[in-house]
């Protein structure tokens, strides 16, 4: 009798081992993207519909997650194979600074790849009178969801113009509450970090006019000093309707990056597929993706798959070997 009961619980045990955190062998790979408002979603759904086209063994489940500091770590935690990051989350990661601290330096993921810019987007009602983010001292401002990286972003943009989030009302809210909040009048501001034009604030313009604030260029200096993984970033006027004139901000890079537990062969098919597919895929048309922009100020060591492709365009990186830590810069042969 006992042994009947055991044959009888053998799927259901099986089925409970299959939902935990490690993968099962046929199991699709699980890629983190984040809120169905912003580019990491679109980017990781139409990838995702493109390989399933191609070849489905090859199958990914695009899961919507907070975002960068979240799927980070899901990764290890192994509830997730891939994901979208930003890079400056990533370095935090990769070297226990920041909300990472607790865990200590990252282990257990690297870099597949540098995808595109993401634009740092503070965006208010046009008639707001709202004309500098020094002026959203008392305002009620969303700031990102917990464990996102633009929430990281929205406080070093706020230091770096006098301000904390105490000055504020804030609020935590994905892109797509922000903007039905902004819509709604129950916010003043909301911040965004993604790849321009950015889904949820482009619904918003067909319903409410905005304006997207721009960062001084003294200001962008100070942080590209302080903050490691910013750059200079341009959002070309008419991006978003009614925007008639270009925004100065600064941006980070989306980096794609997979579990070490993950085959090398299929992050190579992976890498090779993306840079097959890139004009077919989500990203700021001023980012031209090549192999010098995939691997170039990547705060992480790359996937040993990844490697091997770069490896056949004559570009070596540095291949993590099981200890965390910044990567070197790659180079050419």
């Amino acid at each position: 009798m006992k042994a009947l009961k055991l044959l009888l619980l053998l799927p259901i045990i099986a089925l409970c081992f299959g939902c935990g955190g490690e993968k099962a062998a046929n199991q699709a790979t699980r890629f983190g993207t984040g809120g169905t408002g912003g580019m990491y979603y679109a980017y990781g759904s139409e990838l995702a519909k493109l390989i399933q086209n191609e070849d489905a063994k090859h199958a990914l489940d695009v899961k919507t997650t907070a975002g960068s500091a979240a799927n980070l770590r899901l990764l290890r935690e192994k509830f997730l194979d891939i994901a979208i990051v930003q890079s400056d989350t990533l370095s935090n990661a990769i070297n226990g600074r920041g909300v990472f601290a607790a865990a200590g330096p990252g282990a257990g993921y690297a870099a597949v790849a540098g995808l595109y810019t993401e634009a740092c987007q503070i965006i208010v009602a046009k008639d707001s009178g709202i004309n500098d983010v020094s002026e959203l001292v008392g305002k009620r401002v969303s700031v990102g969801e917990r464990e996102s990286g633009v929430l990281q972003n929205a406080e070093q943009i706020l230091m770096s113009h006098g301000l904390t989030f105490e000055m504020l009302q804030p609020t935590y809210l994905s892109f797509t509450d922000s903007a039905l909040a902004l819509e709604k009048g129950q916010i003043d501001a909301f911040f965004v970090t993604a790849g321009a034009p950015t889904s949820a604030i482009e619904k918003l313009t067909a319903k409410k006019e905005i304006k997207i604030l721009s960062i001084a260029p003294d200001v962008q200096n100070n942080m590209m000093k302080l903050y490691k993984g910013y750059t200079r970033c341009t959002i070309p006027a008419n991006t978003y309707k009614g925007q008639t004139e270009e925004v100065s901000t600064i941006g980070v890079k989306a980096v794609l990056v997979a579990s070490t537990d993950l085959k090398d062969d299929e992050v190579a098919y992976l890498t090779e597929f993306i840079f097959k597919n890139v004009d077919k895929l989500p990203h700021n048309t001023s980012d031209k993706l090549t192999n010098e922009y995939a691997v170039q100020d990547i705060p992480a060591s790359f996937h040993a798959g990844a490697a091997k492709f770069y490896e056949t365009q004559g570009v070596k990186v540095n291949v993590y070997d099981g200890k965390s830590g910044e990567s070197i810069k790659a180079g050419q042969d």
